[in-house]
């Protein structure tokens, strides 16, 4: 039973890698088309991103030095975390 478990929490870490790298690279994808002036990608999408990837969406933000302006992501992408940390917080001592 712990054999299983733990190769089911492998699958999930490896998604939630994967995700993050997601998130990571739309940052900077959409950093690189600001700089050249290009079709962007919707803030939406990054902030959805940023929910399913929040620590690449927080490396994208800042090592690209991206959207670190703008109260929807200044303040949006801490309260994601927040929300997260409470939301595994919730799962782990409630289960």
């Amino acid at each position: 039973m712990i054999i299983e478990w733990f190769k089911n929490g492998m699958h999930i870490a490896a998604l939630y890698a994967i995700l993050n790298l997601i998130s990571f690279g739309m940052f900077a994808i959409d950093k690189r088309k600001a700089i050249k002036n290009k079709w962007r990608i919707s803030e939406s999408a990054l902030i959805i991103s940023a929910v399913f990837g929040i620590i690449g969406g927080f490396c994208g933000m800042y090592i690209m030095h991206h959207k670190t302006r703008k109260p929807k992501f200044y303040i949006g992408l801490p309260v994601i975390l927040i929300l997260e940390i409470a939301a595994v917080c919730f799962i782990i001592y409630k289960f």
